[in-house]
């Protein structure tokens, strides 16, 4: 398996093109997730990543009338999912690795598992609070941060276990985070966001993948803050089309984003979510074009699991 940096090194200044999935639910066959990946392999994207997803509470209600509240995986599978596609595509598959939901112990297998398949690239994330909650809380025995959860990947790659008591083999994982071009939402600040992002890196991080935005001044200034800082990793833009109205209201208040005026008026001009979907085509391959022209390593795609937008915009552009 090549690490992500050795992908990008490799590509000697050219903008490569890459795209997140996630998981089918529960029940779902495989065979839709390739289905939505098959189309975009024409464009060569060296690393395709694989979201993880933590429990979620529900209420299930029993003959008796009473309700219990059970915790389920809606969305399992992203280990199993990454060894298929680097079988099937002979891609490099970046899991999700993340804080919420897990024990230390649960990570360290998962890790030990994602080894084992050869699968050293895994991007480091906190990841969402439980929907009922409101505010994240790590499961006992879990990591509350990611910079905990980066030191356990680092620790492993030292050949540090938890509870080590024999001796052993150091893994080679190759790990990013997220960076925030507009701010973490829970951070008072940008400095302070970029002292911990920094502190990250210093850890051993050796990608940045950015939150999804729409202003590209957002993240050409987060790329000349993180090098006045002495961040020098690969900075990846995360990118998204729009392709309904309702994503004008729905993605600030999910990401805590803004959207540019322009594009906020260009939306609400659509008479259809089809003409929405254009526009949001159009939008992000001129996002593309300067992204590039302005040397971002790679062009990474938050597709959702669904790949006809990512397909044109990346006919325009690769």
């Amino acid at each position: 398996m090549t690490k992500i940096t050795e992908h990008i090194r490799r590509a000697n200044g050219k903008t490569l093109f890459s795209f997140e999935i996630i998981p089918p639910l529960k029940g779902e066959s495989i065979q839709h997730l390739f289905d939505a990946i098959e189309p975009l392999m024409e464009f060569k994207p060296p690393f395709i990543d694989v979201t993880y997803h933590r429990e979620e509470v529900i209420d299930k209600k029993h003959s008796n009338g009473l309700i219990e509240k059970v915790s389920v995986r809606k969305r399992p599978g992203t280990v199993g999912i990454c060894a298929r596609i680097m079988e099937r595509f002979k891609v490099d598959a970046v899991p999700h690795v993340i804080c919420g939901g897990f024990t230390r112990d649960e990570t360290e297998d998962m890790l030990v598992d994602l080894h084992y398949l050869g699968i050293d690239n895994v991007l480091v994330l906190r990841g969402d609070p439980e929907k009922s909650a409101g505010v994240f809380k790590p499961r006992e025995g879990g990591h509350a941060y990611a910079s905990e959860l980066l030191q356990q990947v680092m620790q492993m790659n030292k050949g540090i276990l938890l509870h080590q008591e024999t001796e052993s083999y150091p893994t080679s994982f190759c790990a990013g985070i997220a960076g925030y071009p507009e701010k973490h939402f829970e951070a008072p600040n940008m400095e302070t966001d970029f002292k911990y992002l920094k502190m990250k890196v210093d850890m051993g991080a050796e990608f940045i993948v950015t939150q999804m935005f729409f202003d590209n001044a957002r993240y050409i200034e987060f790329v000349k803050k993180c090098r006045q800082a002495g961040i020098l990793v690969p900075i990846i833009p995360g990118l998204k089309p729009l392709t309904t109205k309702k994503q004008l209201t729905v993605l600030p208040r999910i990401f805590h984003l803004d959207l540019p005026d322009e594009l906020v008026k260009a939306v609400e001009e659509c008479k259809t979510d089809k003409e929405v979907k254009q526009v949001g085509i159009e939008w992000c391959i001129q996002q593309c074009k300067e992204l590039i022209e302005f040397g971002a390593p790679v062009m990474h795609f938050y597709t959702m699991s669904k790949s006809d937008p990512v397909k044109a915009i990346a006919q325009a552009i690769f």
